[in-house]
């Protein structure tokens, strides 16, 4: 199968919910015969085509006649073409549409194929909105993020530090990976990928984070041998903020898919014990296979709802991770269809946790510490939780951590993408006292 019919067929499942991009494409790729070239083409699409939907579908609509009557299939065929056409420059014009063409059914071939050259004729004519007279609109249909949402980071961040959040996150990031010092170093590691040719830089502020480029997870030296694992910078910095140490009992009470608790092991020495719950049962798998090939006995998991109390747990942790269901609008760069989440989907999450961190609390023993954890940069589910928790728990304190070149304010951390070249994420520690 071509790489454009993959990501066709891709874009279409896609199209109707329900799976997230980083997921859809591993799926595709595993069952898909694909040269390293193929397999980077197909990705680019796929993810290209989500990224910019919306600069996409405001061209279509300005070549169109009339643009509602374009079914759903026709419409990410030419998003496809466009995308290649507009962005992809080592992609010649003539393959773009010959190839696009070549994936439509007969009765539309010649369709597209109008529409895609009438792009090429009319590129330097198509009017955008007027910066000056609607700044929301204009950064909208730049850089592909829907309205409300730009209207929600704008009040935020202003104008222009949405335009460079939003430019970082239509970019396509390296993989950052976590070195498995129970195993490696991560000079020895980085010494692997110099011998396999590949291009990284080691991570600023984690200490044993290396940032990968042009690489596919399967062409990393030992890969299946546990040397490390997928995990980014954003993520190691909160594991290092935990401070977990040899012996000690570590509770991760929303650890899917398992990186954090993966982290905290190595930090242990794969000495101590570590329990690492999720709601979602069927996703526990995940962290004990995870383990498993990182050479890891310390894990145990359990399925549990972290709003529910278990009293056989009650404030026996030594350090405590609260990495809380978020928004994730921190993470727009690896998942780009969060960004055309319905944001009233988000108002609910505030309460819920706050609810979690009420209950989880009070497994923290006296000395013991608390890190909650999201990967959005909304302040009503970031600071704004940590402070209500805080007035309402004196028996917590914020303790102020350093990881690498970075400092914590009052116990707390927000990382930007645009600043720290992470993930946006936040972190806040406290103590029991």
């Amino acid at each position: 199968m071509s790489p454009r019919r993959l990501a066709f067929d891709v874009l279409k499942k896609m199209s109707a919910g329900g799976q997230y991009s980083n997921i859809a494409i591993d799926k595709a790729l595993a069952s898909a015969e694909l040269s390293e070239a193929d397999r980077g083409l197909f990705t680019v699409i796929v993810m290209g085509v989500l990224e910019r939907k919306i600069t996409l579908d405001y061209v279509i609509d300005r070549l169109a006649a009339d643009s509602n009557k374009i079914e759903n299939d026709v419409r990410i065929l030419l998003r496809m073409g466009l995308y290649q056409l507009m962005f992809l420059d080592r992609v010649p014009e003539y393959a773009a549409i010959n190839e696009t063409v070549g994936l439509a059914p007969r009765r539309v071939r010649g369709f597209v194929n109008a529409m895609l050259r009438a792009y090429l004729r009319k590129k330097g004519c198509i009017e955008y909105p007027d910066k000056d007279k609607n700044a929301a609109e204009y950064i909208s249909v730049k850089y592909s993020f829907p309205i409300e949402l730009t209207e929600r980071f704008i009040s935020i961040f202003g104008e222009d530090r949405t335009c460079n959040i939003f430019d970082f996150y239509n970019q396509t990031p390296p993989m950052t990976l976590r070195v498995n010092t129970l195993k490696t170093s991560r000079k020895d590691y980085a010494a692997e990928l110099d011998r396999a040719g590949i291009k990284y830089e080691l991570t600023e502020n984690s200490p044993n984070g290396i940032k990968v480029y042009g690489a596919s997870f399967s062409r990393l030296p030992k890969s299946d041998e546990g040397y490390f694992f997928v995990q980014d910078e954003a993520s190691q910095i909160c594991v290092e903020a935990l401070g977990a140490r040899s012996g000690n009992f570590v509770i991760d009470c929303c650890s899917c898919p398992g990186s954090k608790s993966f982290g905290a092991a190595i930090s242990m020495e794969n000495t101590g014990k570590i329990l690492s719950c999720d709601l979602h049962e069927s996703k526990l798998s995940l962290v004990e296979s995870g383990a498993k090939r990182l050479g890891i006995d310390i894990i145990t998991t359990r399925a549990t709802d972290a709003r529910k109390y278990d009293g056989t747990l009650c404030m026996s942790a030594d350090a405590l991770l609260c990495d809380a269901p978020c928004s994730g609008f921190g993470v727009m760069a690896k998942k780009p269809e969060i960004r055309y989440k319905d944001l009233t989907e988000s108002d609910k999450l505030p309460k819920i946790q706050s609810d979690i961190l009420e209950n989880v609390c009070k497994y923290v023993k006296v000395g013991g510490a608390l890190v909650y954890s999201t990967c959005t940069v909304f302040p009503e589910e970031n600071t704004a939780v940590v402070k209500s928790f805080l007035n309402a728990h004196p028996e917590f304190v914020a303790e102020d951590f350093n990881v690498g070149n970075l400092s914590s304010e009052c116990g707390m951390l927000s990382l930007f993408p645009d600043i720290h070249k992470t993930d946006g994420f936040f972190i806040a520690k406290m103590r029991r006292i």
